[in-house]
Parts: structure tokens; sequence; C-alpha cells
């Protein structure tokens, strides 16, 4: 049974205008109506990583975020990730930080954050995040629905969802 009272985020990062980019998003929107009547649990997209992310993930006590990533995996491939997997920065920007180093800030200045083991990253190996267009790569589409399964998981894990809901 989800944990009552405690409040998760669910939030898909990403450009929906940039290729691959956009996986986070849609995967996101396919939950929608799936959670509409999950209770705490708030569903939301985002463009940003780095100190706007952690800004994002205040007042919460857990949070799933989907995302595209470049590892050099496959394309298509699921990964699952905990801030201590976060190394490299998500912003082109020199001015922004990783998501480690940004929950370190966040703490330190006394904001409300979950903790580091409740803050869980799907992440979908992306081909193209360079390219200005509203589809996904084929790989990358093909990934969605086991990427939609992945976050449903993930928040089985977290105790935000019960299992047998998601069967559906």
């Amino acid at each position: 049974m989800p944990a009552m009272g405690m409040k998760t985020l669910l939030l898909g990062l990403g450009n929906p205008l940039v290729t691959d980019d956009s996986v986070g998003l849609r995967v996101v929107a396919q939950l929608r109506d799936r959670l509409a009547g999950e209770a705490g649990i708030e569903v939301g997209e985002d463009y940003w990583g780095g100190l706007r992310l952690m800004e994002r993930l205040v007042g919460f006590d857990r949070a799933v975020i989907v995302d595209a990533v470049m590892s050099g995996a496959p394309p298509g491939t699921i990964h699952r990730l905990t801030p201590a997997d976060m190394s490299t920065q998500r912003s082109a920007s020199a001015h922004d930080v990783n998501l480690p180093t940004a929950l370190a800030f966040g703490r330190l200045s006394g904001e409300c954050l979950p903790p580091d083991e409740r803050i869980l990253l799907v992440g979908i190996e992306a081909h193209d995040i360079l390219t200005f267009c509203e589809q996904l790569t084929p790989a990358v589409e093909a990934a969605v629905p086991r990427a939609v399964e992945a976050v449903w998981d993930a928040l089985v894990q977290l105790g935000a969802v019960e299992s047998e809901h998601g069967s559906g």
C-alpha cells in the first residue's frame, strides 16, 4: 500500500523540439492519466537540470525523473540511476551543476529535499539530441512502452503506487 501523506514528484525532462531529448516528456505524458487517481503524486514536465531541477524537488518526499541520456549504450536502452550515478552535467551551460552537486547545495541551504535513496532517474538512451525535430528516432520511439513500465516499477519501488495497479 502506498505510504500515506508522502508527496511524490514524477518529472519528465527534455525539450519537445529536439528529437530524442523529448523522450522523458513523452513517457510522463503516457503516465499522466494512469496516475490521475493516485493521491500524493504530482506529474510534471520541465526543461532544466542542475540547480533548477533541485529547486523543483523541494517539498517532495520522493521523486522519479525521466530523461534522455547519452552513455554510449545502444539507443533505446533503459537505465535506472540514482543521484550517485548522475555525475555528468545535464545542462549544456557551463554555469550549471550536476544533480548530486545541486542536491548537496540545496541541503546545505536547508531546503527540504527527498533523500538520495528516494530519487530515481529512468534514463532512455538517446540517439539524436541535436536535431530540431518533433519526432523520436525509431529505436527511442520503440523504447517508450518499456520506459513507461520502468517508471511504474520505480514508483512501486519507492512505495508511491501499488504494483497490481500498474498491470492494466
